[in-house]
């Protein structure tokens, strides 16, 4: 997904009651495998998607997601991404 500075807009993701408490690294996971799993089946310019973009950008560390892209162009990640 590009980056464009002319538009972005800095804007925190909504509360998720799936995860309440302050260690927010299962959800950074699940909302990494989301977006996958979602532009797998719909595409990058389908709006949930970018949603699950935002999140897993907001609480994710780089490290880990640079991580889990190697892992995923290697074949190696631990999830179906599939659907």
């Amino acid at each position: 997904m590009a980056f464009d500075s002319e538009t972005f807009k800095f804007d925190t993701p909504q509360f998720d009651a799936r995860f309440p408490m302050t260690n927010q690294t299962k959800r950074c996971a699940q909302n990494y495998v989301d977006y996958h799993k979602c532009v797998n089946v719909k595409g990058e310019d389908f709006e949930p998607c970018k949603i699950f973009f935002k999140t897993f950008t907001s609480f994710c560390p780089l490290d880990y997601v640079e991580k889990w892209d190697d892992l995923r162009e290697a074949g190696k990640f631990p999830f179906d991404l599939s659907a």
